[in-house]
């Protein structure tokens, strides 16, 4: 555990880059698709703009989605290269090279939302560390404004509620007034996944008016498959707890950064995949479930790219 509170001590929280853009479908297969032809796609920005067809700032908005979730990654001088981890999805021969499968979105909200070193703030503040059933707007940014651990970045109101409402336009669309909506969400892939929930409305004394209250949706989720929890909770205690053989049930579902927390799931569901997982013999790890112990324990190294296949298996 220490070795998780020490990382925590390190992060420096991202809340710019996006250009206050969401990701828009189209965008990651261009960038895979563009950085494999040309690693310096993104280092002349009036070429890429011609080459993928959209604005400056749309430019620096999908480098940083495609970085952001680990499609490209930064080579300092020599550009971009495309990941393994983006070869295997959006490769002509890929798993899922035009984004249509929701479990590709589940992978790709894990990458978003598992940052050890550079985290992006609302994903981390909101999905890994918000106590609280429900949240407003207003309430997540004055609670944000407020953190002491913010305040020698000096940022400025408008820069935080510019990020906090590129969060939520990610998750759940905008409506004008007359409750249509707004054409800049319905490109957003992770509106798809439900992942936050409208749960009322409640007076906000600040401006008299009503604001709406959200939740994260926290019910089973069977579109989550024991593969694709089985990938998250490898690269989870792959990275959060390298040296160990052992990892707690409490880590694994609240623990910061856990499957739990990022798929918000609910203990006894978390409970059932890991029984499913003893049931594989291929599985890389164990649960020990008694009233002395829960743990889950690693039984053997699988690389990444097998539970990746194993994720896309009919």
């Amino acid at each position: 555990m220490k070795k998780q509170e020490a990382t925590e001590t390190k992060q420096k929280p991202i809340f710019s880059g996006h250009e206050t853009f969401v990701c828009r479908y189209p965008w990651l297969p261009k960038a895979f698709d563009g950085v494999s032809k040309n690693p310096n796609l993104f280092s002349d920005e009036d070429e890429a703009m011609i080459n993928l067809g959209v604005g400056k700032n749309m430019v620096r908005s999908i480098r940083f989605w495609a970085n952001s979730m680990g499609i490209i990654e930064s080579q300092n001088r020599a550009g971009y290269k495309v990941t393994p981890f983006g070869e295997s999805i959006f490769a002509p021969n890929g798993y899922d090279p035009y984004l249509e499968d929701e479990k590709t979105l589940w992978l790709l909200h894990w990458k978003l939302c598992f940052k050890i070193e550079e985290p992006l703030f609302a994903w981390d503040f909101l999905i890994n560390r918000w106590q609280k059933p429900n949240f407003s707007s207003s309430e997540i940014l004055e609670t944000a404004i407020r953190l002491p651990e913010l305040s020698h970045l000096k940022l400025s109101r408008t820069t935080i509620d510019d990020h906090l409402g590129v969060f939520f336009r990610t998750y759940f669309p905008s409506r004008g007034k007359k409750e249509e909506v707004k054409e800049e969400n319905l490109d957003s892939p992770f509106v798809e996944l439900n992942f936050i929930e409208k749960t009322g409305e409640r007076l906000n004394p600040s401006t008299g008016h009503f604001e709406a209250v959200y939740s994260f949706r926290k019910e089973e989720k069977s579109e989550i498959s024991d593969a694709l929890f089985t990938y998250a909770l490898n690269d989870f205690i792959s990275m959060r707890f390298p040296n160990d053989i052992t990892v707690s049930f409490k880590d694994i579902s609240t623990g910061i950064g856990s499957p739990g927390q990022i798929f918000k799931l609910s203990e006894r569901d978390i409970r059932e995949r890991l029984e499913h997982i003893n049931n594989n013999k291929e599985s890389p790890f164990e649960f020990h479930d008694s009233s002395i112990i829960q743990q889950i324990q690693k039984k053997k190294k699988i690389p990444e790219e097998q539970i990746l296949k194993e994720v896309y298996q009919p």
